[in-house]
């Protein structure tokens, strides 16, 4: 409980009071933001605004969970490790196409499949890495069954050893880029997808701790007990990128002092990705994750309907939240009411997972 305390008060005063340091360096180093040429026309006045923010609330976030394990006497769990490899892998993947594009002022960065091969190499590690580290009752971080608010009775092992092995582990992909690409895709006004993140990492953190307290291995297998490895941890690692995105979002919102770029985006969608799946709830993340679902839902329609009529459009622009800035909403009153939209889906998110517990009483 204490080390929760403490990795949220450090990674919420590291972002909060180190941002202004980073900034002063980000601007030395000439990392502004490229803006793109078919965006909104009032975005301009941002070109330049420092960038590549995700390093300030990922290392800060990373550093609080092992300064909360010291002072508590206790030992990093792999569980929560294998949740800063994917955030700092799909970060570096992240920073990779931020620096190129500050190094060519413009908005092309990596190419599309360079990113997703990126995200893939990540993924794939920590799919097999996930199935190792067992505790003593034999449970991994990772598992090979489909959950929802805990294992479903779907086994990707059914299949057999090898062929069930590559399926987990493409499931692990397509789980790792969806949401990785899906937070990338949200983060396009001030404060929108930092904001939205917070709510996801809130209820990573409710669920990490509700599990520890009705954990299978303490309860003696009481009635709606969970089995998964190590949630304390994966509530304190949530509690310490939810204070440190907090600290984050006070340069972040509007006018934005600094952005989070592609480092922080991915490194964010990293983060929620490795939550869902180490805390057996991955089905649950288009919940907790719906705003940035929307998001990417409103991409792929708006491709698919340029593309079926030959010409016409959906939205204005995408991804959705541009469609209400032409609209004439102002940016603050877009990100707001989206921020809102996020925490009712994630409301709705916990409110099943809790009566799931609740009807198996």
């Amino acid at each position: 409980m204490i080390a929760l305390l403490i990795a949220g008060a450090f990674s919420m005063l590291y972002s909060l009071l180190l941002t202004p340091v980073f900034i002063r360096i980000f601007n030395r180093l000439r990392w502004g933001q490229p803006i793109r040429v078919d965006g909104p026309k009032d975005h301009e006045v941002k070109r330049g605004t420092p960038t590549m923010g995700g390093i300030i609330f990922l290392s800060g976030s990373v550093l609080a969970y092992f300064v909360g394990k010291l002072l508590m006497g206790e030992t990093p769990s792999p569980s929560a490790l294998l949740v800063v490899f994917m955030a700092l892998g799909a970060g570096l993947v992240g920073f990779i196409d931020d620096y190129m594009k500050t190094r060519k002022q413009n908005s092309a960065g990596l190419g599309g499949w360079a990113k997703i091969g990126g995200q893939v190499v990540i993924a794939v590690t920590f799919a097999l890495l996930g199935l190792r580290f067992a505790n003593e009752n034999g449970v991994t971080p990772a598992s090979t069954q489909i959950s929802l608010f805990r294992d479903l009775p779907i086994d990707f092992m059914s299949l057999g050893t090898v062929l069930g092995l590559v399926v987990f582990v493409i499931w692990v992909m397509l789980i790792t880029t969806a949401t990785t690409n899906a937070v990338n895709v949200t983060d396009g006004l001030d404060g929108l997808a930092a904001g939205a993140a917070i709510f996801a990492f809130g209820a990573y953190f409710i669920i990490g701790f509700w599990k520890s307290a009705q954990n299978c291995a303490t309860t003696a297998g009481e009635l709606g007990c969970y089995i998964v490895r190590d949630p304390m941890d994966l509530a304190v690692i949530s509690v310490a990128f939810l204070g440190g995105l907090a600290g984050f979002l006070w340069w972040n919102t509007n006018p934005a002092q600094v952005f989070m770029g592609d480092t922080g985006s991915m490194g964010i969608g990293g983060a929620i990705a490795a939550l869902a799946m180490l805390t057996r709830t991955e089905l649950l993340l288009l919940l907790i994750g719906g705003l940035f679902i929307v998001e990417t839902g409103s991409v792929i329609l708006q491709r698919v309907y340029f593309k079926l009529t030959k010409g016409k459009r959906i939205f204005r622009m995408s991804p959705i939240h541009h469609h209400f800035e032409l609209k004439g909403w102002v940016e603050n009153t877009v990100v707001v009411r989206f921020w809102l939209v996020a925490g009712l889906f994630v409301i709705v998110g916990i409110g099943a997972f809790y009566t799931e517990w609740l009807l198996r009483q």
